[in-house]
């Protein structure tokens, strides 16, 4: 009506709280409704056993890292549940049991949607995070793609990333939550608002020059080769590397562009200055530069990656009369044991049987192993660094990466 004030609704930011998800509230509703057909059927003791598996092909090849273990333990911890899993950062291939549940599924039912999503959440970054560690091989490989991402994932974005090898992140929650110092150069933003990029390059380094290594944005207004030296011979010593951000309407051949730019840097006596690129990567464009460039910037491919589609599925029911092996159809029934005897060389075996004899001789060491026993933790975890370490020699061992 005329003359009436109409006061906005306060916007919201779409969150659940660590409670709602530790609780079961962040779930799909169909979980909630089979929660409660089986109470009211009087079937809350009935037990399964629950396989997270990998039954389709791993995106962009025929191997995975496996992430997001410390998350769904911290769902999972504290009640009535079991867990089984294979180690933090454990390449694998698909149909490997990755982690068992042992569990009432009355009580299990509304954690299914939250465990598995930061299974698959995390796995799929840190894979593809890997698999851009292996195309920059030993250059330097940075991880900013939060700007793709709601930024409630932010610290488990980047935790993901780092599993899968990068070498720092850039989230200023990453400090607070995993105790990464955080890593970045500067954005156009800066050298548009300054209205120089000169000046704009010098206030960052007189402000962070004995903090940080400086690397100046060497694209804004000017063609690249001339931005890169106007920086080297404003800042000298001070500067440590120039960063590309060619955007695809100007980029032609960026080979060619970073040959050029490190060609004319050396001519002038500044070969010490790192060129690193960024701007839309993916492993073919860096397999392409890693001959010329220093080292990249990796967004969105490694923050949106896609999927690394882990299901999870019952493979054993017990009514009261023992461990029934069973399950839906194109899902192999009956709770299965992982042995490795190497990066990759993992063998499937049923729950009881003994351990496969290795290649070697030597008898093959359990990777399903217990972490939670009826909700108490029974394993230490390892560190964020650790679990990189791993994936990273596994790389190594298969020959990926040098």
């Amino acid at each position: 009506m005329r003359g009436r004030s109409v006061v906005p609704r306060e916007p919201s930011i779409f969150v659940a709280t660590k409670e709602e998800i530790t609780n079961g509230e962040a779930s799909d509703i169909y979980f909630k409704r089979t929660q409660e057909v089986l109470r009211f059927a009087n079937l809350s003791n009935v037990k399964v056993r629950m396989e997270v598996h990998l039954y389709s092909n791993p995106p962009e090849g025929d191997w995975a890292v496996y992430a997001g273990l410390e998350e769904a333990l911290a769902i999972l911890k504290d009640k009535p549940f079991t867990v089984y899993s294979v180690p933090e950062g454990t390449v694998f291939r698909r149909k490997t049991p990755l982690m068992l549940i042992e569990a009432p599924y009355e009580a299990f039912a509304p954690f299914e949607a939250p465990v598995l999503g930061v299974l698959r959440f995390e796995s799929s970054i840190a894979t593809k995070s890997a698999r851009i560690r292996v195309a920059a091989g030993d250059k330097l490989y940075l991880f900013f793609g939060l700007r793709a991402l709601h930024p409630a994932v932010f610290p488990a974005a980047d935790r993901a990333a780092f599993i899968g090898g990068a070498d720092s992140v850039s989230g200023i929650l990453s400090e607070k939550y995993l105790g990464l110092t955080p890593q970045g150069t500067m954005p156009h933003a800066l050298i548009i608002t300054v209205g120089d990029q000169k000046k704009a390059w010098q206030l960052f380094a007189e402000l962070y020059g004995n903090k940080i290594n400086i690397v100046a944005l060497a694209d804004t207004f000017d063609d690249e080769r001339i931005e890169a030296l106007t920086a080297a011979e404003l800042l000298k010593e001070k500067l440590w590397g120039i960063r590309l951000d060619t955007p695809s309407s100007r980029r032609g051949n960026m080979h060619d562009i970073v040959e050029e730019v490190k060609w004319t840097l050396k001519l002038h006596g500044y070969d010490n200055v790192k060129v690193i690129v960024s701007g839309g990567l993916d492993e073919q464009e860096i397999a392409e530069l890693r001959d010329v460039a220093d080292g990249f910037g990796v967004g969105t491919s490694v923050a949106m990656p896609k999927s690394v589609d882990l299901s999870m599925d019952i493979v054993e029911v017990d009514r009261g009369n023992g461990w029934e092996p069973i399950s839906k159809r194109g899902k192999m029934p009956g709770a299965k044991m992982v042995y490795s005897c190497g990066a990759l060389k993992h063998h499937v075996v049923p729950w009881s049987a003994e351990p496969p004899t290795c290649d070697d001789g030597r008898r093959a060491t359990p990777l399903l192993v217990k972490y939670l026993d009826n909700g108490k933790l029974v394993r230490d975890l390892p560190s964020l660094g650790e679990i990189r370490s791993y994936v990273i020699s596994q790389l190594k061992e298969l020959k990926l990466l040098q």
